[in-house]
């Protein structure tokens, strides 16, 4: 190995011990090296690019109902100290999302596809729970690390549309494993509980938008787990905090 292969990986080596520590929450080490002021600068330059570019309801009931139910969310995973901003987008794929610069975006077609405040608040306490365990910071870290962020950005920019396209413009599509996944469904259901809502739901909600899918991929072929593993891991942790 010649010299400045050497020094690249003492570098690189300093650097991932240096962005390396344990997180009570998740009860595991990270590797975290991005700034979370450079996140945040990037989030918030996604949003306004999404409210820019993406149809956006004015319905009020609509927009009133996913601010009451994330503002439940948000209190019970300790960020109510914060001032969030919602939007409503017209989309007929049922999505939402939540940006580490305290954002949080749901479509319209996931709003008539679930059947209550409380699948609602499943998504949004999913998706918040993958900001406070820090995995976009995570992921984005290992991304950068391995030299892959044009690799990522690359392969979802050319078939991206919409809503999706911005955020992969932006860094903000990156694939969580299914580790990942599996610890935001378990965050979520805790949000659930702490803010009133019923943790079964979850379940329901998980068995809703397994019945909604058109193709099945299997999970060895997905970073995401399959329905069925995570339904039966959400069940399992719901029973084993007695919130059946």
């Amino acid at each position: 190995m010649n010299s400045s292969r050497l020094a690249l990986a003492a570098a690189l080596s300093a650097l991932t011990l240096s962005g390396c520590a344990y997180n009570e929450t998740l009860g595991r080490n990270q590797l975290v090296i991005v700034d979370d002021a450079s996140l945040n600068r990037q989030a918030d330059a996604a949003w306004a690019e999404a409210l820019r570019t993406q149809p956006v309801s004015r319905d009020a009931a609509l927009n009133t109902r996913v601010r009451r139910v994330g503002d439940r969310i948000v209190r019970a995973a300790g960020l109510g100290d914060s001032n969030w901003e919602y939007a409503v987008f017209v989309s007929d794929s049922p999505n939402a999302f939540v940006l580490p610069s305290h954002k949080i975006g749901v479509s319209t077609g996931l709003l008539a596809l679930v059947r209550n405040d409380d699948q609602l608040a499943t998504v949004i306490g999913h998706e918040v729970g993958h900001v406070v365990a820090r995995h976009g910071a995570e992921r984005a870290s290992s991304n950068a690390l391995g030299g892959l962020v044009q690799g990522v950005a690359g392969e979802y920019g050319q078939t991206a549309g919409g809503l999706a396209g911005v955020f992969t413009q932006y860094g903000f599509l990156l694939r969580y494993s299914r580790r990942d996944e599996l610890e935001a469904d378990r965050l979520g259901v805790d949000y659930l509980a702490a803010a009133g809502f019923k943790p079964s739901e979850a379940v329901a909600l998980w068995r809703l938008m397994a019945a909604q899918r058109q193709t099945s991929v299997p999970e060895f072929a997905s970073t995401h787990p399959s329905d069925a593993s995570r339904i039966a891991a959400l069940e399992q942790y719901i029973a084993s905090r007695g919130w059946n």
